[in-house]
């Protein structure tokens, strides 16, 4: 595979991952969302997507926090509908 190497692939690939995490644990981000434990639930997926895009990505783009910012954006922003402790 090929190393990305621009700020558009990075936030893309990001974005994909944190999708795929959303679409494959709605049931634990509702949980960890409705109890204040997403971060916990969701532990082993969200760092198995971190190495997946810091193996993916050069050293300079993984500094930019893309993936951090896409866990938040698919996981968290999008559940604003959710009634849970963080708002």
């Amino acid at each position: 595979m090929r190393i990305i190497e621009t700020e558009e692939a990075a936030r893309r690939l990001a974005r994909a991952i944190a999708s795929d995490l959303s679409l494959y644990n709605e049931d634990k981000i509702l949980d960890g969302l409705k109890n204040d434990t997403l971060y916990e639930v969701l532990a082993e997926e969200i760092e198995e997507g971190r190495g997946l895009f810091r193996s993916r990505v050069t050293t300079e783009l993984y500094d930019k926090n893309y993936y951090d910012r896409a866990i938040i954006d698919l996981l968290i922003k999008s559940k604003g509908h959710i009634k849970c402790k963080l708002w």
